[in-house]
């Protein structure tokens, strides 16, 4: 983590939640929900999902986290590492599909140039 970013901020959570309560206690049901052990998906599963998404936003407290609950419940390094991959992957198209909306744009500001001549 950077030096902005330390393990031990995390122990602020409470102080954060209780600050804005009605919104604390929803963020954290939801929240709590995705870390749940009964759904169809299993947990291992949920965590390596969560850690995908984590190296795209590039959270550093979600990484740490996700990384020590994938592990607790049994994933393999290298399965975190195809993890990073198809996340690398995915944020790589998300990339590619927007460079199709700024040549559509382009195009379209391109032909009212040429209607305007």
């Amino acid at each position: 983590m950077s030096q902005y970013q330390r393990r031990e901020d995390l122990t602020i959570v409470p102080e954060l939640l209780g600050l804005s309560p009605q919104e604390g206690n929803a963020f954290m049901a939801f929240h709590n929900s995705m870390e749940r052990e009964d759904g169809l998906i299993p947990r291992k599963y949920r965590e390596l999902i969560a850690l995908g998404v984590a190296f795209t936003t590039q959270c550093a407290y979600c990484i740490d986290a996700h990384t020590r609950h994938a592990q607790a419940h049994g994933a393999t390094r290298q399965e975190i590492a195809e993890a990073a991959f198809v996340a690398a992957a995915v944020k790589a198209g998300g990339t590619l599909a927007h460079s199709l909306m700024a040549l559509r744009i382009f195009d379209e500001g391109q032909a009212k140039t040429e209607n305007a001549a």
